[in-house]
């Protein structure tokens, strides 16, 4: 029976947590940033047509979603 390297708990292989307390940070922050945009989308009565409803609300969805993806692959060095 051999042992191999990989199985040691090198820095690389250490158990625990998959992300740091940065990456449930920045994820957070971000999923606000999108429903801030959703509460932005819905608006209030008006005009549906406005600049708010259709360009600015997708805009800070948008902007939560690619910060979302940044928080899954940060990792701190």
């Amino acid at each position: 029976m051999s042992t191999s390297k990989n199985t040691q708990n090198t820095p690389e292989n250490k158990p625990g947590m998959i992300f740091s307390k940065e990456n449930y940070t920045l994820t957070l922050i971000s999923l606000l940033i999108i429903i801030i945009g959703f509460f932005v989308m819905a608006g209030k009565e008006g005009d549906i047509y406005d600049f708010r409803r259709i360009t600015l609300a997708p805009i800070i969805v948008i902007i939560g979603f690619v910060l979302g993806i940044y928080a899954i692959f940060f990792k701190k060095k």
